[in-house]
């Protein structure tokens, strides 16, 4: 099993004057540490790590597990919202094509058998 990682470009939404900022975002996944979780990685951020499931789940429908709110918004977006405590709150808008690209990666990654 190979780790995935993805680089993609999604918008902070903030209250502020800026509105919503482009950012990148590193996706990650790594089947020898945890089969069944992903992390995302923001600049300037924390990275926050939550199950593959709720990812996919929230493609589709509102989720919620923890700290982390998953929805679509629209028919391409979806919105990633993490919870962290004194930090506040963090909101995040993708384009659910990345979203749906990456965990296609992931799971074939996880289905790959390892060769040493």
């Amino acid at each position: 099993m190979s780790a995935v990682e993805q680089y993609a470009r999604a918008h902070l939404v903030t209250d502020s004057s800026e509105g919503h900022r482009a950012v990148p975002v590193v996706l990650r996944y790594d089947p020898e540490a945890d089969p069944h979780a992903l992390r995302i990685g923001l600049p300037g951020r924390r990275e926050w790590t939550f199950a593959r499931q709720l990812l996919e789940q929230g493609l589709r429908a509102p989720v919620t597990a923890g700290d982390v709110h998953v929805w679509p918004c629209g028919r391409v977006q979806t919105v990633v919202e993490f919870h962290a405590g004194d930090d506040g709150v963090t909101v995040v808008q993708f384009d659910a094509s990345a979203l749906m690209r990456f965990l296609r990666r992931t799971y074939a990654a996880a289905a790959t058998p390892v060769t040493r």
